[in-house]
């Protein structure tokens, strides 16, 4: 299984150590695509129907990561694809769960505990 995932951050740092931690995994991950915010992430979902997960940070400008799961969640389409929340506020954990989060992780993220996870809900995904 080969994942495609979208890492949604505003902090360019948080990004690229995501996306470093996710590349020691090339047999669970394939392709990384990135957004700095919620409305740039609906473009990448737009753009490549192919995204199988969303790593999404909640505090970001422009649509911050609530607006963007009640807008993503909206689309019956978008059902299909897990949303792991990865944030510092865990009093917005029960917050993003109901607004439809399959989980919730907060940072500083441990490497084996979101792979763990990815596994967890990806693993009826057929790549």
């Amino acid at each position: 299984m080969s994942l495609n995932v979208l890492v949604v951050d505003d902090d360019f740092i948080n990004r690229k150590l995501i996306q470093a931690l996710l590349k020691r995994h090339t047999q669970l991950v394939g392709q990384i695509f990135e957004a700095e915010n919620g409305s740039e992430a609906l473009k990448v979902l737009k753009e490549h129907p192919e995204i199988d997960l969303i790593l999404l940070d909640i505090l970001m400008p422009v649509l911050d990561g609530k607006e963007f799961l009640k807008i993503f969640r909206a689309d019956q389409e978008n059902s299909r694809i897990p949303v792991i929340v990865l944030s510092t506020d865990d009093t917005q954990k029960t917050t993003v769960l109901n607004l439809g989060a399959e989980d919730f992780i907060i940072k500083p993220i441990g490497e084996e505990d979101l792979v763990q996870r990815i596994r967890y809900w990806t693993q009826n995904i057929e790549s």
